[in-house]
């Protein structure tokens, strides 16, 4: 595995661990959906009566020498996403009373303990 997706692996797995001390119940990891893509993680925020599906980007990074995690979520990416949902929701029977799109950056420095940010309804 090259050091990239080693840390991307990292990252999800952190991101997992992360919602689910929020109390989230985690759906599915790296679903994919034919050549269109992947959604890293899909979890139900369990805030609402009936709980939000939520859909989540993670991005990795080791260093901010490129910029910050979620700097690297592109608009592109974000429709991707959206379809992706959209395409998800179609093939599952879902009863949620929201739907929403979150993005979880995790910055992994060498030494250091990795930071979370998790923005939350992420739009276009």
């Amino acid at each position: 595995m090259d050091k990239r997706r080693s840390i991307g692996k990292k990252g999800e797995d952190l991101a997992t661990v992360y919602l689910e001390n929020l109390g989230w119940k985690i759906l599915e990891r790296n679903w994919r959906y034919s050549r269109v893509g992947e959604i890293d993680i899909i979890a139900v925020d369990p805030t609402s009566s009936r709980g939000t599906l939520v859909f989540c980007e993670v991005k990795a990074k080791s260093g901010v020498g490129f910029g910050q995690p979620l700097e690297a979520i592109t608009i592109e990416k974000l429709r991707r996403l959206h379809r992706l949902a959209c395409m998800w929701m179609v093939t599952h029977e879902a009863g949620y009373d929201r739907v929403r799109i979150d993005a979880i950056g995790i910055l992994a420095e060498p030494g250091k303990k990795a930071s979370i940010t998790h923005a939350r309804a992420v739009r276009l």
